[in-house]
């Protein structure tokens, strides 16, 4: 499943594009009971409300592959195999089997944690693929009839408290509070759209809180393998390195930032030939890794044997394990460290230069302009006031009044007067 499949799909949902049959909802409160039930031929739909359920429908299908999009793969048990074959029978229903729509209620409302009120809403769709050539221009003929079923389950919660116009009394009064349904938690596109194509084996899942993923769900309702997010993996990843310092949280932080540079500079390289798959982070990847980093050999063992327990059998990509925001934080404390010490050093040479001047050790020229640019005069105040220009012989000059006993120095070499 690629970013241009995800792409497809949403750019189908909007009100000249959308071809959903059906929609069918299920409204939960927060003791686990079923408030309401529904469903209606979703082009039916007032305008106002077909705008809205599409919405809700455009954000399932929302966010980053990888992070708040995941294409999770059936588990190989048997019961697994029998959630495959009941998502297949729901979405080939076109969501019209009332008891297959309350199974699947009943496995969210039993394996979806949530302490409020919720709304579960399915879609249902049949997608024309067009033929596209290798530039990705259309052609008028169909490549495959994709259908499938969306599913989003949403917090509903009150609205704010406030004041507001009451219409009926002619005044400003505490506006009535109203259950509103918010953008979903998570939901799930089945079959995947993966190469443009119908994936019965795959299941498109789509999580709002990256740092959260519902393991329960993922494996009690869909039957598939539990697959962290890169969030998850990343938070996992910061844990191993810093817990293997203990409560040396300075030097664990400063070891932590050294791998994440380490780790840029490996998505980096890889990253430059775009036909190289992602960098998968394997224990042996790990080690080469951290052996470049400056840390006892004890915490690299600790650190090595926490990352086969927590990462052995599913490797993450380097990628997933990057936290961007962090190295260009570091970077930015690096470059302000490097303008302060530029700035330290001018300070420095401008303040030898100064005592240079007053010891009398500085020539008389201003260096930085060049030896023919300018022609400096140091004298004191009262003689500066003194100091005029004159044309002479068609020649411009600077006169400087001499009082007897007065000399000068040109250069540093006295001046014959």
């Amino acid at each position: 499943m690629t970013k241009r499949d995800v792409l497809e799909l949403r750019r189908r949902l909007k009100k000249t594009e959308c071809t959903f049959s059906r929609m069918c909802g299920c409204y939960v409160n927060s003791g686990k009971q079923v408030v309401l039930k529904f469903g209606e031929p979703f082009l039916d739909l007032e305008e106002d409300e077909f705008y809205k359920y599409l919405e809700i429908a455009k954000k399932a299908l929302s966010g980053t592959l990888g992070n708040n999009l995941l294409e999770l793969e059936f588990e190989r048990t048997d019961d697994a195999a029998e959630r495959q074959q009941f998502l297949l029978t729901l979405k080939g229903s076109k969501l019209q089997n009332p008891d297959l729509l309350d199974r699947l209620y009943e496995q969210i409302i039993e394996n979806y944690i949530y302490p409020g009120n919720y709304l579960i809403l399915t879609f249902h769709d049949v997608y024309d693929v067009m033929t596209r050539t290798t530039d990705r221009s259309k052609l008028d003929e169909s490549e495959e009839i994709y259908e499938y079923m969306i599913c989003a389950v949403c917090p509903v919660e009150l609205s704010k408290p406030g004041l507001g116009y009451r219409e009926d009394e002619n005044r400003i009064g505490v506006r009535e509070r109203d259950w509103i349904v918010g953008a979903p938690d998570l939901g799930f596109v089945y079959p995947a759209f993966s190469d443009r194509g119908s994936d019965t084996h795959a299941v498109m899942y789509y999580v709002k809180n990256a740092k959260e993923s519902h393991p329960e769900f993922i494996r009690s309702v869909l039957g598939c393998e539990v697959q962290r997010t890169a969030t998850e993996e990343k938070a996992a990843f910061e844990s191993i390195v810093k817990d293997a310092f203990g409560e040396e949280d300075e030097q664990a932080d400063a070891a932590f930032i050294r791998i994440q540079r380490s780790l840029n500079d490996m998505v980096a390289e890889s990253e430059e030939d775009e036909n190289l798959p992602p960098v998968e982070l394997t224990a042996a990847a790990v080690s080469g890794v951290i052996a470049e980093v400056e840390m006892p050999d004890e915490i690299k063992q600790e650190i090595e044997r926490s990352y086969t327990r927590e990462f052995g059998e599913v490797p993450p990509t380097a990628q997933n394990l990057l936290d961007s925001k962090l190295i260009a934080a570091s970077a930015q404390r690096m470059r302000t460290i490097e303008l302060e010490q530029q700035v330290s050093t001018l300070k420095q040479q401008l303040a030898e230069k100064v005592d240079a001047e007053q010891d009398g050790d500085a020539p008389w020229a201003d260096e930085t302009a060049g030896d023919d640019a300018a022609i400096v005069l140091k004298v004191p105040d009262e003689k500066a006031e003194q100091i005029k220009t004159q044309m002479i012989d068609g020649q411009k000059c600077l006169v400087i009044p001499l009082a007897n006993g007065e000399s000068a120095s040109i250069n540093g070499v006295s001046a014959e007067l």
